[in-house]
């Protein structure tokens, strides 16, 4: 609907105006008709009460049509009086449920199903309906930070996509799980199997399916619905389907076999539960190259069947070998190329993703054996809020984690473990949008729209030990970017639909000119042969923005690491002489926890 802009009288009220003015007037007077006679049409097309606001407008109207009915809002409601208990009531007879009173504007906020807004514009008492707009982030920041509120809001909540997370199990029985309405009904997590042998009964006779705590609050930063926090803590897709594939027993410990069988599960059920994405929140030391690994082997299973699997990176930035200040250090199955890795970002406790930083215990790439380039993107993970799973592991070990306030139900993790969900939520959003893109296009199209605006540098401190680390903004830091699921939305670019066709280039370094290129298969990135070729959909350099210089050539070794010394360069890459010595061609250097979990946050 058209505006008119209110305007001041005339500076001269007496002088005459001419003919000319009239004309002005005239022409004005037919605007205004038109615009009354739009909003008339409108109004009588939709059906629709001044009561309420324009941007509940076309949800209701869309409603009438049978499209979305049943989505929920949130919404302010204003009454002509102080509303008594009955007027309330009614609200709630329509399937709304009250958020709080708000005697200062005579209303009461409320969540309730787009239908039911037919009811509040057809109350006599009724003032006005309003979108109860967010100013506070949800899930500690992150909706924010990756840009999916408006997402959310428009009705993209991943909706019939099912994420089967693949981790230390889901308490099914949290209420963020069952109905976001009531808090009441069934759950949202649809399907559980144990593949650890280690599950337990409560007194009750009830199954505990989560005895370490990690998984279901994964979950609940996938696909919370925040009902507890009055929405406070909402997950990426709150109203995904979940399917519980157990691995991890009570101390986060599991096998590659097991991981392997959970994947092969979800492979089964695809069609069953529409499994799209699988989360997995775990890994381990890289043993051999990802041709080899079996564990990789899965991942890329599960990839080809059209499953798209977000995996983290690993929390082991903080270690630095000779120099090598946290490079080489991604975890498996995350060095597969064809999977999305995601590292984890600060959101420094403000909304704007602007102040954001690296969480320098995050890993770094490239990756061992292979020189994979990863992280393929970032997403938040640090003290990030999400369910809690009263009596498990990780509440017994760290009590102060507990957020008070909400009855022992929320609870403080960070680490890659708390990013990937994010980014698995994200692309959730995507499918439920576009169900018909390929796991290719999903992960090109989220890294060509990543947010790559960084600083050069950040320091961090480790709260507990005082230790302050630098870390550097490359391509082996931060990948392509900050998750962006607005721009994500906005774009409309297709990767090739083939399997591989947005895989991980690797990083080859050229000893003679001491530079690294990025190659992908026997092609480099900027050769017209492969997803990021410019030829195809866009070029390396829009993909990984001020991260990659060049047409070809990448970055030169002096300034690789983000600074002018070689140290983090050459144990990374080794000497020429001994390419046994370097953190990336040796051995792990360390064995990392399966659940990738306990990392004390970053302030």
């Amino acid at each position: 609907m058209k505006h008119t802009r209110k305007t001041g009288k005339p500076a001269n009220r007496g002088e005459r105006h001419s003919a000319a003015w009239g004309k002005r007037l005239a022409a004005l007077a037919l605007v205004l008709v038109a615009d009354m006679a739009f909003a008339q049409e409108f109004n009588h097309a939709t059906r629709l009460s001044p009561r309420v606001s324009a941007e509940l407008n076309e949800q209701l109207a869309q409603a009438r049509q049978g499209l979305g009915g049943s989505k929920n809002v949130k919404v302010i409601v204003t009454y002509k009086q102080a509303p008594q208990t009955e007027t309330l009531a009614r609200v709630q007879n329509s399937g709304g449920r009250m958020g709080s009173k708000l005697d200062l504007v005579k209303g009461a906020s409320f969540t309730v199903p787009v239908n039911a807004l037919a009811s509040l514009e057809n109350d006599p008492e009724v003032e006005n309906v309003t979108v109860d707009h967010p100013v506070k982030g949800m899930d500690d920041y992150t909706d924010v930070a990756i840009n999916a509120v408006n997402t959310l809001e428009n009705g993209y909540t991943g909706t019939g996509v099912g994420v089967a997370v693949i981790d230390s199990g889901i308490n099914p029985n949290h209420v963020d799980f069952l109905n976001p309405m009531t808090g009441t009904g069934s759950t949202r997590v649809l399907y559980h199997q144990d593949f650890t042998g280690t599950s337990v009964k409560n007194l009750q006779g009830q199954t505990v399916y989560d005895l370490y705590g990690h998984g279901t609050h994964v979950a609940g930063i996938l696909a919370g619905s925040g009902y507890v926090s009055n929405q406070q803590f909402v997950g990426t897709a709150p109203s995904a389907n979940l399917i519980d594939l157990r691995v991890l027993d009570q101390f986060g410990n599991g096998t590659d076999s097991n991981v392997i069988a959970a994947i092969q599960r979800a492979i089964a059920l695809k069609n069953t539960y529409n499994i799209r994405v699988i989360n997995l929140s775990l890994g381990r030391a890289i043993y051999e190259s990802y041709s080899q690994d079996p564990l990789c082997q899965a991942v890329e299973s599960a990839w080809k069947n059209g499953i798209v699997v977000v995996v983290a990176a690993g929390n082991f930035g903080r270690i630095s070998v000779n120099g090598s200040n946290g490079y080489g250090t991604v975890a498996a199955p995350g060095n597969d190329p064809l999977v999305i890795t995601v590292g984890a970002m600060k959101s420094m406790g403000t909304f704007p993703r602007t102040d954001d930083q690296i969480a320098s215990y995050s890993s770094k790439g490239p990756t061992t054996y292979d020189h994979i380039v990863k992280p393929d993107l970032v997403a938040p993970g640090n003290l990030v809020v999400s369910l809690s799973s009263p009596g498990a592991t990780l509440e017994a070990l760290f009590p102060s984690n507990m957020v008070s306030g909400y009855g022992g139900n929320y609870f403080t993790l960070s680490g890659t473990s708390m990013a990937t969900p994010a980014a698995a939520g994200a692309v959730a959003l995507m499918l439920q949008a576009n169900p018909s893109m390929t796991p290719d296009q999903v992960k090109a199209r989220l890294m060509k729209t990543a947010y790559k605006s960084f600083p050069t540098s950040s320091v961090a401190t480790d709260p507990t030990t005082g230790q302050t680390y630098t870390s550097y903004y490359d391509v082996f830091t931060v990948g392509a970017g900050y998750i962006d699921v607005g721009a994500a939305f906005a774009n409309t670019d297709l990767a090739p639909a083939t399997v591989g066709s947005a895989a991980s280039p690797t990083a080859v370094y050229n000893s003679r000119t001491n530079t690294v290129t990025l190659v992908n298969g026997t092609s480099t990135v900027a050769a017209g042969s492969v997803v990021w070729g410019s030829s195809v959909v866009w070029g390396s350099s829009v993909v990984w923005g001020s991260n990659v210089s060049g047409a070809s050539v990448v970055w030169g070794s002096s300034v690789v690491w983000g600074s002018s010394t070689m140290s983090g360069f050459s144990v990374v890459w080794g000497s020429t002489t001994d390419l046994a010595d370097s953190v990336v061609w040796g051995s792990a250097v360390t064995s990392p926890d399966a659940a990738l979990a306990t990392i004390v946050g970053e302030q």
